[in-house]
């Protein structure tokens, strides 16, 4: 469904990406981990059009990219396709649960307001903050705002999540209610790509895990195969260190 091949991105003379190539199959859960630098956002943020790669390839749904030259019209259409969810949640502080919602599927992609609301109210639902749908962003909790940008995520029915980090603004007791979300969300199919520091979520809920460390995929690997047996000296290490954690 998604195959990424020698992404490359630089911050002025920094080089952050070396070459990524990366795979997600369709209904695939793909856990990317890997220590605080190693660019995993940065790999996030280049495949969804927030940043600008200087080079790589890409296929979405067997149509072929030249990342470093994408066509406005392209990046448009492959937003339609996506999904994204944020650290810190990105929600209109003047806007609704229910509002910031529709706010994506009435000016971006056209729709009329009723049928609009109607899908915000399945996906707020879905997330169980339904009863929350007139609060406001200042009135929920972090977790619960987090699940609120989930729901915008789902609104707009994509192929593929990304989610970036998505508990690593939260409390540890606010972690369990977006994590159970995304985990149901797996056993329903959906598609996702989750840069994420809980190793406990990639180890239950990730198909494939895929470390990242210095810019450059270290190790690539069936998530079972993974924990249990690490085949590089660097993927031992990293997740020795956090389970003495």
């Amino acid at each position: 469904m998604l195959e990424v091949r020698e992404l490359k991105k630089s911050f002025r003379d920094q080089e952050i990406l070396k070459g990524i190539d990366l795979t997600v199959e369709k209904g695939d859960v793909v856990a990317v981990i890997g220590p605080s630098g190693a660019g995993k956002t940065t790999l996030l943020r280049c495949i969804n059009f927030l940043e600008k790669a200087d080079s790589g390839a890409m296929t979405f749904d067997g149509a072929d990219y030249d990342l470093g030259n994408m066509k406005k019209k392209d990046i448009l259409s492959l937003r339609q396709k996506t999904g994204f969810v944020f650290q810190s949640y990105n929600l209109f502080r003047n806007k609704t649960a229910l509002q910031n919602i529709t706010e994506g599927l009435i000016v971006a992609r056209k729709m009329v307001k009723e049928p609009a609301v109607a899908i915000a109210e399945e996906m707020l639902e879905k997330v169980g903050l339904l009863d929350k749908r007139d609060s406001y962003p200042s009135q929920l909790s972090g977790g619960q705002q987090q699940r609120v940008a989930i729901a915008r995520a789902m609104a707009a029915d994509p192929e593929i999540i990304y989610f970036d980090e998505p508990t690593s603004a939260l409390d540890p007791e606010l972690t369990g209610e977006v994590l159970t979300v995304m985990r149901r969300l797996a056993e329903e199919g959906m598609t996702m790509l989750v840069v994420t520091h809980e190793l406990g979520f990639a180890r239950s809920v990730a198909d494939k895990v895929v470390f990242m460390e210095d810019g450059q995929v270290v190790e690539s690997a069936p998530a079972g195969e993974f924990f249990a047996a690490p085949k590089t000296g660097r993927a031992k290490e990293f997740l020795r260190i956090l389970d003495r954690a």
